[in-house]
């Protein structure tokens, strides 16, 4: 299930509703929300790029790393949006007439508040099964801003990239180890079938029954 934002994607919708947003909720409200996000994310995985969408969906995201505290050690940043419970990498869908990179530097930017520079492209992924796509993923460093969550983001956190959260989806676990050992670009192919959406599904309802984690506090680019 990749990162789609704007129109085209489940927040896009969601975005539109009024009063506090499910993320905010309390247990009850988190759960009761999570309906109409399903639905959307059906609507959005299934149907839509079938019925509607007159062009293959194509991503760009970004592996941020940074160093850890400890001597060689890296941390990555990550985020949870407001439609799907769990970590993934910052970035999201580009547009027509925008480069790769370009809508590289423009989500993370709208997601985070923070500029990066592109060290290298990882790779890309052309997944099949729900929603499919092509998610171009790029090892990133940050140069400035400051650490914002987003409408569409309302957690980042950095993680130390060797060790990710468990509740990070299962199909970010390869291109963010990829990263780190500095290979060159590389082509893959996936299929998100049942196992991919149920795995995405057991992440998602243990954050809305614990509740999201907070944000880390804002940092500044001198911080990276």
């Amino acid at each position: 299930m990749p990162q789609v934002r704007g129109p085209e994607s489940p927040s896009g919708e969601t975005r539109r509703r009024r009063g506090t947003p499910v993320w905010a909720r309390g247990r009850v409200g988190r759960f009761w929300g999570g309906l109409l996000d399903y639905l959307l994310i059906v609507w959005w995985g299934l149907v839509r790029p079938r019925v509607i969408e007159d062009r293959d969906l194509e991503l760009s995201q970004a592996v941020i790393l940074r160093d850890g505290p400890e001597s060689g050690s890296r941390q990555v940043l990550l985020s949870i949006r407001r439609d799907l419970f769990g970590w993934e990498l910052p970035g999201g869908t580009i547009e027509r007439g925008e480069g790769r990179e370009e809508a590289l530097v423009r989500e993370v930017r709208e997601e985070t508040g923070l500029d990066v520079a592109i060290d290298a492209r990882v790779g890309s992924w052309t997944r099949e099964g729900f929603r499919p796509h092509v998610a171009h993923i790029y090892r990133c460093h940050v140069i400035g801003g400051t650490l914002t969550a987003s409408h569409e983001t309302p957690r980042l956190a950095w993680f130390d990239a060797a060790s990710p959260p468990s509740e990070l989806f299962p199909w970010y676990r390869d291109p963010l180890a990829r990263s780190l050992r500095s290979v060159g670009p590389e082509e893959h192919r996936e299929r998100q079938g049942l196992a991919s959406i149920l795995a995405a599904m057991r992440i998602d309802l243990g954050l809305r029954w614990r509740g999201l984690p907070p944000s880390h506090a804002p940092e500044t680019s001198s911080n990276h």
